[in-house]
């Protein structure tokens, strides 16, 4: 495999507990050499997550047929597309498969608990290769002690299309749109579960792509959780405002929470794209977000004389809005809901929609 130098490349995660990544570039096999870790449940955890990760530095799969080994050499960048505390995210030319990517970079400078971060992200799209509504992996390799994950590029996040949508076009996403994209993410989700035993924990427009060709992926798997019995216990983790009741009430989630919290998450970004607002007012604290979110009511979607829903997506959105965990549908229940069923299989041009929109984006920046 055609390496950049010959010296070591270390990556490394400061204190106590931390992981010791180092890679001799000689070799095509790393040498892994581990900090003691917090405990071994992790520490078999991270390691298996490191296993696999390590399997694709420096080859680019493109396709089952399409296999290139590749430096950072190859890569021609085209500018950054995003940007996180873990780094960021760039467009790349693959010129020798005449490919276009997106390279997420992560810096050897992370803490531990990003380095966990990146290699479950990296974990779960490499083992998500058979689900269609899941974001691509195509390859990775480390540059300097930085690690590219080299990923399908998508044209925009549901997050940027809906508030262009809303706040450019005075508008609203249609329906039927809505139900391709409700139908890519609950068919996603359930992959994660049944198939890899995962959950997602930070479902939100921003982790849904879009792009011009009518595909819908989910993305951002940095922070999903090992279902152990189908209980997921790690409190901290997914962003703030889409999360569930019982995530939120310190004393109702001791127990742990299941796949029905990601549910609700969907529910609420269903409401606030098809509405273009999110329906709650903005919290000046955590205790008004429990005050809210805990004790008070739902969202509930609902017709008005401004937006004007089916009674089908009506009846999806607000049960995924279940208050109570133990009453909120699991994703089994979701796929038979008639709005589910309805967009199955409906042929519906999602490519068409999406692409004159992107135009009218692009124009607009």
């Amino acid at each position: 495999m055609a390496v950049p130098n010959s010296r070591d490349v270390v990556v490394s995660g400061g204190g106590r507990g931390r992981l010791s990544l180092r890679l001799n570039i000689h070799n095509s096999t790393p040498n892994l050499v581990e900090m003691p870790a917090e405990n071994t449940r992790e520490r078999e955890q991270l390691n298996s997550m490191r296993s696999r990760s390590m399997e694709s530095i420096g080859k680019l799969s493109i396709s089952p047929d399409e296999t290139y080994e590749f430096t950072s050499e190859d890569l021609e960048d085209r500018g950054e597309i995003g940007r996180g505390a873990f780094g960021s995210v760039n467009k790349m030319w693959h010129r020798q498969s005449q490919s276009i990517m997106a390279v997420k970079r992560i810096r050897s400078t992370v803490d531990e608990k990003d380095q966990k971060q990146l290699l479950m992200d990296l974990d779960v799209v490499k083992r998500s290769a058979n689900c269609e509504y899941i974001i691509k992996f195509f390859g990775a390799l480390f540059k300097e002690g930085d690690c590219w994950i080299c990923m399908e590029l998508m044209d925009t996040s549901l997050d940027k299309f809906y508030r262009f949508v809303t706040e450019v076009q005075n508008s609203r996403i249609p329906e039927h749109i809505l139900g391709k994209i409700a139908f890519a993410t609950v068919k996603a989700l359930n992959y994660l579960k049944e198939t890899l035993k995962i959950i997602h924990r930070d479902v939100k427009p921003s982790n849904i792509l879009l792009d011009g060709k009518g595909n819908i992926k989910l993305c951002d798997f940095g922070i999903s959780g090992q279902l152990v019995d189908s209980i997921a216990r790690t409190m901290d983790a997914g962003c703030k405002p889409y999360m569930a009741p019982e995530r939120i009430d310190p004393f109702q989630s001791r127990p742990g929470y299941d796949i029905r919290s990601d549910v609700w998450s969907l529910g609420i970004t269903m409401y606030e794209v098809a509405t273009g607002e999110f329906p709650y007012p903005k919290w000046n604290s955590v205790f008004e977000q429990l005050s809210q979110v805990v004790k008070g009511d739902p969202p509930r979607l609902k017709s008005n004389g401004r937006l004007t829903f089916s009674e089908d997506f009506v009846h999806f959105v607000n049960k995924c809005l279940t208050k109570d965990e133990k009453y909120r549908p699991k994703y089994r229940n979701l796929m038979e809901y008639q709005f589910i069923k309805d967009y199955e299989n409906a042929n519906i041009d999602v490519a068409t929609y999406v692409g004159e929109v992107m135009l009218e984006m692009n124009g607009h920046s």
